[in-house]
């Protein structure tokens, strides 16, 4: 604890979810260190705007780390029709000044700005050279809204200040950031439809779990980077940026995102489950008989060990009653690799636990594949496993909002039309 009575996470945690001139004013205050200055010339950063592994910290074993502080911004265009020359230059001049202020990695800023179904629905072409699906309903058991915003702005740091920083100056509510004049703003052109938040690290999790959704017990581990305790993110079990890349037609470059806001309920998982149940149904029955799994996962090194778990799940589901999420996700591969590339994050916005799904994937019917894979069905068919109990980690989670999302390359993120070809 400081001498004010919170801890400096937790304060920063707080901040980035409130948000606001208020919120910046407290972390300035409180703030110490600077904030790593960005390019003189923006155009000499990555072509991608969703690359960000190559500026991101990594663990021991090599993983890439995410920021801990995230906000996602859904954003709907101020006028009706098409988007005009002027506005698109607006939008790329003011995330131009995001990038001259501020490193792009996760000690400075990493952003992507993407356009969803309804954004693109104003031009009389279809989106060229990418099928972006309207969001819909992925499971049975599941009624989620469905996101119907123009765009969605995702804004990340290990440096609280950074994020709500870049906000406010994009809200025209800051003439500068990290000592560099803002020359424009989102005013007029992008307003807020919705403000979401988020963090992933160890640490965060164990401070703020006084929500909704987490027992009183208090038994998120302090070493866990997400609420329900185990370590994510394995190199081995992602895709890589090169995988989730678009790579024809005018959009290349460019990739698919998913965005879905998941409610946790996690008495049981922490009161009732006991640390074998959870390791089954996190990784696999096997992984929790053999041991495999120390505290939060950091021996598992780059690799959950799903392909150590058996691979016939319906069958391993008849013996042993349960079947494991990364059990059942090792099932989804392309050329022995997965094919989405996740970047989400734990949230408490609302006041309960929640979690941030957000994916990339070079098209959404990637997404769609391994959530079917996700949903078991095929194991609740065939065996005592339930369609969500016991069945993974299903029955801890509640998708309460979809949506899918275009991610431009950077040449192409302020505004683009349908076909930029044309």
């Amino acid at each position: 604890m400081t001498e004010r009575g919170i801890s400096r996470r937790e304060f920063a945690k707080s901040a980035v979810a409130i948000g606001g001139t208020a919120a910046l004013a407290a972390c300035l205050d409180r703030g110490s260190g600077t904030v790593p200055k960005g390019t003189d010339d923006p155009s000499s950063l990555p072509a991608r705007q969703h690359a960000w592994d190559a500026s991101l910290a990594t663990d021991d074993a090599g993983n890439h780390r995410l920021s801990r502080h995230h906000v996602l911004l859904l954003l709907d265009y101020a006028s009706d029709g098409p988007p005009t020359d002027a506005d698109r230059e607006q939008v790329e001049a003011a995330l131009r000044d995001l990038e001259r202020a501020y490193e792009w990695s996760n000690e400075g800023l990493l952003f992507t700005l993407a356009y969803s179904p309804a954004y693109f629905d104003r031009f009389e072409a279809d989106v060229a050279g990418v099928d972006l699906p309207e969001p819909m309903a992925l499971a049975p058991f599941e009624d989620p809204e469905l996101d119907t915003p123009d765009a969605l702005l995702h804004l990340a740091s290990d440096d609280e200040r950074a994020v709500i920083a870049a906000e406010e100056a994009l809200k025209g509510n800051r003439d500068t950031v990290n000592g560099h004049e803002m020359s424009a703003t989102f005013e007029g052109v992008l307003r807020e439809a919705e403000r979401r938040t988020g963090f992933v690290g160890a640490g965060l999790p164990a401070e703020n779990q006084d929500v909704d959704g987490v027992p009183d017990s208090e038994p998120v581990p302090e070493e866990a980077p997400l609420f329900m305790g185990f370590k994510s993110g394995f190199k081995e079990n992602q895709a890589s940026e090169d995988r989730v890349t678009v790579n024809s037609g005018p959009f290349a470059g460019g990739a698919t995102q998913h965005l879905s806001k998941i409610r946790l309920q996690l008495q049981q998982w922490y009161e009732q489950d006991s640390r074998d149940q959870r390791v089954s149904k996190m990784f696999c029955p096997a992984h929790a008989a053999e041991d495999k799994v120390e505290g939060v996962g950091e021996n598992l090194g780059t690799d959950n060990g799903a392909g150590e778990c058996p691979e016939d799940v319906v069958d391993s589901g008849r013996r042993e009653g349960v079947v494991g999420h990364a059990q059942k996700m090792s099932r989804v591969r392309e050329d022995g690799t997965p094919t989405l590339l996740r970047r989400d994050f734990s949230s408490t916005d609302g006041g309960e636990a929640g979690l941030h799904f957000l994916s990339l994937q070079r098209s959404i019917a990637d997404f769609v594949a391994t959530k079917q894979a996700m949903n078991g069905t095929d194991v609740a068919n065939d065996s005592a496993v339930g369609q969500r109990v016991n069945n993974g980690i299903l029955q801890y989670m509640t998708v309460t909002r979809r949506g899918n999302y275009l991610l431009p390359p950077r040449s192409l993120r302020s505004l683009p039309r349908a076909n930029p070809d044309t």
